[in-house]
């Protein structure tokens, strides 16, 4: 390309003293995915300055939309979530002060609380200047199509700020269903390996069958992992849609509604067909840092999103310049730019810069 790609990442995750306070008061294990220990893991999610810049310039990265790691305040005690929520957002704030040209931040929301959930939104996004929050499927037992989240939908709809969910680990029930009894590597599968993608991809169709997108037709939701697995099965499952009584065909919803990401899988294959099925005017960039960063398992070399790799890859995607420049840092900026100035986000009211 004639001129260097701007790429914005969406989904980078950090760790901060407040909301690690928070899971050591609720029993939650002291992992490194949480930011406990000394592993390398732990440790980059800690950083937010010389180390993380460094690595995100090693990856080609010039902004990093930071987001606390899953789940989130969404495991926390209602008594503690609100408070546990205001007060990481607001070091996200100072955080994204301190270096505005390399930081933008994702807000924290406290579900298990909707009003307060849609207070905090309203908060970070008018107060502290976030363009969105980072959602992480359910809260406890309650899943993302339950109706009491529709005040903090409408408020993100009458915000014009995205919403992006990333998933969690499923129920305890469905841990013990179907991952258990197989050794270390049920946790893995579980989890990362396949588990979290179903779990919240199913959330995505009941979200859309129960009606979500039809309350709030503006509703704006990004999805990560090459969105969660029920985008490669779309057209199958658009063969049922008829018994879920929808206002529109299934795929539109996913068209009209959704924003897909690639999560740090720099697979050819997967750009190729998600870019078939919502077009590159619906596809945002993101690394999944640190949890992509230098890994690469033998066998798979699209894992790794270190040296260079997450630059290159959408680099050489076989698309024309301007579709690079919308994944890379456009769509993301027409997508928050209702926040700022109200303007409307549909594609074909967008204009290019």
């Amino acid at each position: 390309m004639s001129d260097r790609l701007r790429i914005i990442a969406l989904e980078e995750h950090v760790v901060l003293p407040t909301i690690m306070q928070a899971w050591s008061r609720s029993g939650v294990p002291e992992l490194p995915n949480l930011g406990f220990g000394d592993s390398a893991v732990a440790q980059r999610l800690r950083d937010t300055a010389d180390t993380r810049l460094a690595h995100m310039d090693d990856q080609g990265i010039d902004v990093a939309v930071l987001s606390i790691s899953t789940p989130g305040v969404q495991n926390l005690p209602d008594s503690d979530a609100v408070a546990v929520a205001r007060d990481t957002n607001d070091q996200l704030a100072e955080i994204v002060a301190g270096n505005p040209d390399r930081f933008q931040a994702f807000a924290a929301i406290p579900t298990q609380s909707p009003s307060a959930a849609a207070a905090e939104l309203e908060r970070a996004v008018t107060k502290l200047g976030f363009p969105g929050a980072m959602l992480y499927g359910r809260t406890g037992s309650k899943l993302a199509d339950d109706p009491d989240y529709d005040e903090l939908y409408a408020a993100a709809e009458r915000l014009r700020v995205p919403l992006h969910f990333h998933p969690q680990m499923p129920v305890q029930a469905v841990l013990d269903a179907y991952y258990s009894n197989i050794g270390p590597i049920g946790t893995a599968l579980a989890g990362p390996a396949i588990g979290w993608y179903y779990d919240l991809g199913v959330q995505y169709l009941r979200m859309i069958f129960s009606g979500v997108f039809d309350r709030h037709p503006d509703l704006q939701v990004i999805a990560g992992h090459w969105g969660e697995v029920v985008l490669f099965y779309l057209d199958h499952t658009g063969f049922f849609a008829d018994a879920g009584g929808l206002a529109r065909p299934l795929a539109d919803y996913f068209k009209q509604n959704f924003w897909v990401a690639g999560s740090g899988t720099v697979s050819t294959r997967y750009l190729r067909w998600t870019a078939e099925v919502v077009s590159t005017e619906r596809m945002l960039y993101s690394t999944d840092y640190p949890f992509t960063y230098g890994f690469r398992p033998a066998g798979f070399p699209f894992v790794d999103t270190s040296a260079g790799v997450a630059r290159s890859f959408l680099e050489n995607a076989p698309f024309t310049d301007e579709q690079k420049a919308d994944i890379a840092h456009r769509n993301w900026e027409h997508l928050t730019s209702g926040a700022k100035n109200g303007a409307v986000r549909s594609s074909s009211a967008r204009r290019r810069t």
